[in-house]
């Protein structure tokens, strides 16, 4: 499954986020894929695409965040692709 996981740096600040990852890596249990990540330019949010089969895995990743002040939003999606699949037999239905 892939989940879109909105992280609030705090102050808008991601440098200690940063040195944190780089010194330490992203602190993932095994299982639980980074996909990509997209950065809004005034630094308040990280929205970070993952992939996993069990939702405690980000439960657990999530945990071993506490204390760095980030907060975390976690959103199950479904890919456009897949969406289309599912729609595409009631394109042509009348409501």
């Amino acid at each position: 499954m892939l989940f879109m996981v909105i992280e609030r740096f705090p102050n808008c600040d991601p440098v200690p986020i940063y040195r944190r990852v780089r010194d330490s890596g992203r602190s993932l249990p095994e299982g639980l894929t980074y996909v990509g990540s997209w950065i809004e330019p005034n630094f308040d949010r990280c929205f970070q695409l993952m992939e996993c089969d069990d939702a405690r895995l980000l439960q657990e990743w999530v945990l071993s965040w506490r204390g760095s002040g980030v907060t975390f939003e976690i959103v199950p999606v479904v890919s456009s692709d897949q969406t289309r699949a599912v729609v595409a037999p009631h394109l042509d239905r009348q409501p």
